[in-house]
């Protein structure tokens, strides 16, 4: 049976928000002592774009805050966040997946990923006013022409949630077709992706950042996540044809749940439904 989670409000359609346009990757070197947020709206704003889809690897953050999550005290939220952690010197990172658009009209990401603490590897929701880079943190950005990610009251779970809208191109649209997209709750990851590949008549494609939430997890190999409150991201999304030619999604992610336990793994198409929300890019291959 589908795992289920009652949200707060109610369920709007459509239930995938999917906004076609065109992606220009950028890669860059996030020096030591910029605030992660401005160094990454330089970066991106350089390259003349002001949506991306980010990937983080190496480095450090210092001084840095985040949250993992935690279970809702009040019926305003199915879950909701730890305390800020606030860990003393340099926190390495391991990896890190990035939506990077705008919230009430200023620059603006939703940002996971795994780092180490005290020697010990955990990770969680990056709070982007209160994280410098400490060490250089090697990025890969896809820009978005033709399409924004904006970060909005969303009425279903009462949280300010980054959604795909159109938007003139603020550079040259030229580039690989993509997709900006916004899974909602109890849709099923891999096969949202497989239906807006095989609509688009892509035979191969690749999930570009990947920032989520889901309802635990259930992996390939039978690992699996019970506690149904998670911050995910993609470690690595491809689409591709299966043995009849239709499209089949093999997305590996990495996640933390509320009790602060890790887990990767593979996702089982069709029983990893979203719980609050799943924000990437789909880019053709």
């Amino acid at each position: 049976m589908p795992r289920r989670i009652v949200q707060p409000g109610p369920a709007p359609e459509p239930r995938v928000l999917a906004v076609d346009c065109v992606g220009t990757e950028i890669a860059f070197t996030l020096e030591p002592g910029v605030n992660l947020l401005e160094g990454v709206r330089r970066a991106v704003a350089a390259a003349g774009f002001s949506a991306a889809a980010v990937d983080l690897e190496g480095g450090a953050f210092g001084p840095f805050t985040y949250v993992i999550p935690a279970l809702s005290e009040t019926p305003k939220h199915a879950a909701f966040y730890s305390e800020f952690r606030r860990p003393a010197g340099a926190t390495p990172l391991t990896r890190g997946r990035m939506t990077f658009g705008s919230k009430d009209g200023e620059p603006w990401f939703h940002c996971h990923g795994f780092w180490t603490v005290d020697g010990t590897l955990t990770g969680g929701h990056v709070i982007p006013q209160e994280t410098v880079v400490a060490a250089p943190i090697q990025a890969r950005a896809l820009c978005l022409a033709g399409a924004a990610f904006v970060a909005e009251h969303d009425p279903e779970t009462n949280f300010q949630i980054f959604g795909p809208v159109p938007a003139e191109p603020s550079a040259p649209a030229s580039g690989t077709p993509a997709i900006a997209i916004r899974i909602r709750p109890h849709e099923d990851v891999a096969t949202t992706f497989e239906t807006l590949a095989a609509a688009r008549g892509w035979a191969r494609a690749r999930i570009r950042g990947g920032v989520a939430s889901t309802i635990g997890a259930r992996f390939e190999g039978g690992g699996q996540v019970d506690n149904f409150a998670t911050e995910v991201f993609v470690v690595d999304g491809q689409v591709a044809p299966g043995p009849d030619g239709r499209p089949v999604a093999a997305i590996d992610v990495a996640l933390i749940d509320y009790t602060g336990a890790l887990a990767e793994g593979r996702y089982v198409r069709g029983d990893n439904p979203v719980l609050m929300t799943f924000e990437a890019v789909l880019e053709k291959l």
